[in-house]
């Protein structure tokens, strides 16, 4: 690990334990129906990593994974059920919950799949219909 500013992360119960290391790629929130579902909630804050700034900590054998697709690797502790983070591998990048860096301060960028959201954020920041361009989405903006 670098000597980079390091980030700790637990889930719920803390059976399971993380470092970031670094700075994130990029923050925002995912409106998609998938991570709504799978977040129970509304609207989903994430955070992603390059993998090799994410580090395991403590129980890896506690973790789960679970893929509806080839997109989307989630992870959560077998003990708690808590989520931990989601590997995009065709990203290139791991999303690490925001929820679960309770230090690091978020400061999201933008929203993606917004044309899927169930609760609308007027806050300013680019709405994407999908994602932006350079990670594969068509790169269309949607208002507020």
């Amino acid at each position: 690990m670098s000597d980079d500013t390091t980030y700790k992360g637990s889930c719920f119960c803390g059976s399971v334990q993380l470092l970031v290391s670094g700075e994130p790629e990029a923050m925002g929130y995912c409106h998609c129906d998938s991570c709504r579902q799978w977040s129970a909630a509304p609207i989903n804050a994430f955070t992603l990593w390059k993998p090799a700034a994410v580090h395991i900590t403590k129980g890896e054998e506690n973790i789960g994974t679970y893929n509806k697709s080839p997109q989307s690797f989630r992870k959560w502790c077998k003990t708690c059920g808590g989520h931990i983070l989601t590997e995009h591998p065709e990203l290139g990048l791991t999303d690490v919950y925001a929820a679960i860096l309770p230090e690091l301060p978020f400061t999201p960028g933008l929203h993606v799949h917004y044309q899927e959201k169930v609760l609308p954020v007027p806050d300013g920041l680019d709405k994407f219909k999908d994602a932006p361009e350079e990670i594969g989405g068509s790169g269309i903006r949607l208002s507020e």
